[in-house]
């Protein structure tokens, strides 16, 4: 996809953020961010875009009447800087179906655990309680649901007797921060083929 622009939407530390602009930087990525949006300000998501030069700007959630006026204050920004692409970086809420038409196919999301499996805001917790061996990373397009849209690609973590939450996101991320920008990649270079539910990825 020539020209792709790539426009991420954070809510906090901006670890999986990083990565992106690092594979940006090392060319794996081709394409360029064009903009780092927030919904809640002062998060370190928004130091990360700046120190590396790129537009950073907090739509505040707090501060628009609803969600129709945040989500409409968030697709002018996209627009206005020619986004193509919508990362899902951190970003914690759930996006309305005006969004994703907005965006149809063209919104990714990273999600802590193996989906549909351990959706929501609680991931590694929810695996622990659960006692299951194995978690993971799924990164999906997004649809009108929670972490329900069809899933591109998935990396397996183990679970390990000892683990505590911490420790079981720490090695997740790990793995986040590498397949998040490979699919991205893949996208790109049009790899990846969306029927329904199912995703192929060319070899």
């Amino acid at each position: 996809m020539n020209n792709a622009v790539l426009g991420v939407l954070a809510s906090g530390r901006g670890s999986d953020l990083q990565s992106i602009i690092d594979a940006v930087e090392k060319g794996q990525i081709k394409a360029k961010i064009g903009v780092v949006l927030t919904d809640k300000p002062n998060v370190m998501a928004l130091e990360r875009a700046e120190k590396a030069g790129i537009p950073a700007i907090c739509i505040d959630r707090k501060q628009c009447a609803d969600r129709d006026e945040f989500e409409h204050k968030l697709v002018d920004e996209l627009r206005k800087h020619g986004v193509t692409l919508v990362i899902l970086a951190g970003f914690m809420r759930i996006l309305s179906p005006y969004f994703v038409n907005e965006f149809k196919n063209c919104i990714m999301n990273i999600h802590p655990s193996l989906l549909p499996s351990f959706g929501g805001a609680h991931a590694h917790r929810d695996v622990l309680a659960y006692g299951v061996k194995i978690s993971g990373c799924t990164v999906h397009f997004v649809d009108e649901g929670m972490d329900s849209g069809p899933i591109i690609m998935q990396v397996a973590v183990p679970v390990l007797d000892d683990d505590t939450e911490e420790t079981l996101a720490a090695r997740v991320l790990e793995q986040e921060h590498i397949v998040y920008p490979k699919v991205i990649e893949l996208y790109l270079a049009g790899k990846i083929h969306v029927n329904g539910r199912h995703v192929t990825i060319d070899e």
